[in-house]
């Protein structure tokens, strides 16, 4: 019960970082004030054995490359950015071209997974919080984020975001946390999981995984997880968005989100996914009050990651609730623009059950 610290390890710099153990229900999440990366998530199966459901790292250092983003939090623009470039308020500005001649995660060297965050502990919570500077990072205001880790009596991690700005600003937050439900102690690919959507559509992409601005309806399509099927069912299927990617790595389109959703209450939360593994009975539901999530099959997984583990493609799935990728190209998505008068807010849950 509680919160617990302990030492995560040196930077390359010579700095502490700093690991804080969070449990309620039953359930364990640990978190670094490193990039604010969720680092362990320990989970019961149908026998109540606890076992670690996330790909990551042992130290600080494995979080220092991180090319892959196991558990980083991920701001101030998650996801992709046609052209590396958007305008706002009658400004143009640019990116890294980091993912061929888009920007993707905003920065890889320097972004906010790369840097130390302020820690704040909570009774059952703790708060990271980094302050931007008008630019940096590339984008308009100054700004301050937060995220809060909560883990519930009820088995429940909550992610909490908060940010205010000075400035008109692009805002797209998300975690990266690739889960595999099996554990670490059994790994195994993810293709017989389960996965089950509230999602009725989603946002077709073009080379480079920039949408195109359609919302096209899942139905008779591989994307179609509303009545649930595994994993690998469909995703070697001869379809053009498969081959685009490798694999699922779209954004849908949450059901009945509208803008009212944009206050991030507790209220507001909507089912996203359901995610069940069949050999220990582990399963995790999505909420969010977001309008998107990039349900990515970590198709390109790699890295020598927790124990020596050599991970490789499909070895854990993604969720990562979300604005919609290059929204702000395309008028006709929800706009993750906020500033002076409007405050970014917005919650993530991940609910954890036996079957």
């Amino acid at each position: 019960m509680g919160v617990t610290k302990r030492l995560f390890g040196t930077t390359a710099e010579g700095r502490e970082a700093f690991l804080y153990s969070i449990a309620a229900g039953g359930v364990t999440a640990e978190v670094t004030d490193f990039g604010a990366a969720l680092v362990n998530l320990l989970v019961p199966d149908r026998d109540g054995h606890a076992d670690d459901v996330i790909l990551g790292f042992d130290d600080v250092t494995g979080y220092e490359d991180n090319s892959c983003f196991y558990g980083a939090l991920i701001l101030p623009s998650a996801n992709r950015i046609g052209g590396a470039a958007f305008d706002l308020d009658g400004r143009t500005y640019r990116l890294p071209r980091n993912d061929g001649e888009n920007n993707l995660h905003t920065d890889h060297v320097h972004g906010s997974h790369k840097r130390f965050w302020e820690a704040e502990v909570g009774k059952d919570s703790v708060t990271f919080t980094l302050r931007l500077a008008d630019g940096e990072l590339y984008t308009p205001g100054n700004r301050v984020f937060q995220v809060t880790y909560t883990v519930k009596e009820n088995g429940t991690l909550q992610l909490r975001y908060h940010a205010e700005s000075d400035r008109r600003t692009l805002i797209n937050a998300t975690n990266h946390s690739y889960f595999n439900l099996r554990g670490r102690s059994d790994f195994a690919k993810i293709y017989d999981t389960r996965v089950k959507l509230w999602c009725s559509a989603y946002t077709p992409i073009v080379a480079g995984a920039i949408p195109t601005g359609e919302i096209r309806p899942v139905e008779g399509t591989p994307f179609d997880f509303r009545a649930g099927k595994t994993i690998g069912q469909d995703i070697e299927a001869e379809d053009e968005q498969l081959k685009l990617v490798g694999g699922y790595d779209h954004n849908f389109v949450v059901d009945g989100w509208t803008p009212e959703h944009r206050r991030g209450a507790e209220a507001d939360l909507l089912p996203v996914a359901e995610v069940t593994e069949p050999v220990h009975g582990r399963c995790m539901e999505c909420w969010t009050t977001l309008p998107g999530v990039q349900f990515y099959a970590g198709n390109s997984a790699s890295g020598t990651g927790k124990e020596g583990k050599v991970y490789s493609a499909r070895d854990g799935v993604c969720f990562e609730t979300q604005y919609f990728p290059d929204a702000i190209h395309h008028e006709n998505f929800a706009q993750p623009v906020f500033g002076p008068g409007e405050n970014y807010d917005s919650l993530t849950e991940y609910r954890f059950r036996t079957v």
